[in-house]
């Protein structure tokens, strides 16, 4: 059976390229931005494709998905409920114990120092969360 997430062995920058190549409106555009702001903030992020085709960001696990939709973008961090938000970005999926998204709408604009410091907490969290699970292996 084939992988639909491994469309024909391109690497997950080039099927993310693609999508937002793809997209031609301001969804592609603002998919691209934001990419661009977490690579700024973490430049050893590690980008994935994932079920059937979903561009995602990680490092030391999930740090967001980035889904486009007809009126929206939604970036879906994976741990977001366990962030600081001092600046409210989180608008959507409020109400989960776990996740927490942004959604853009055409026309606006994230702020991006804002947003880069949520990027950096969630690698924290994520790597925070790695060396507890190495230290429990080793007891």
């Amino acid at each position: 059976m084939k992988n639909p997430d491994a469309s024909q062995g391109q690497p997950a920058s080039e099927l993310i390229s693609k999508r937002i190549a793809d997209l031609g409106d301001w969804r592609g555009d603002t998919l691209a931005r934001m990419r661009k702001l977490i690579k700024e903030a973490d430049p050893d992020v590690v980008e994935e494709w994932k079920w059937m085709g979903t561009p995602i960001w990680s490092h030391d696990g999930i740090i967001c998905t980035g889904e486009s939709y007809k009126s929206v973008v939604k970036l879906t961090f994976a741990k977001g409920a366990s962030l600081k938000d001092p600046a409210r970005l989180f608008n959507a999926s409020l109400d989960g114990n776990t996740r927490r998204a942004i959604d853009i709408h055409e026309g606006e604009e994230v702020d991006g120092s804002a947003f880069k410091v949520l990027i950096r907490q969630a690698v924290a969290l994520n790597s925070s969360g790695k060396s507890k699970a190495s230290k429990k292996a080793k007891s």
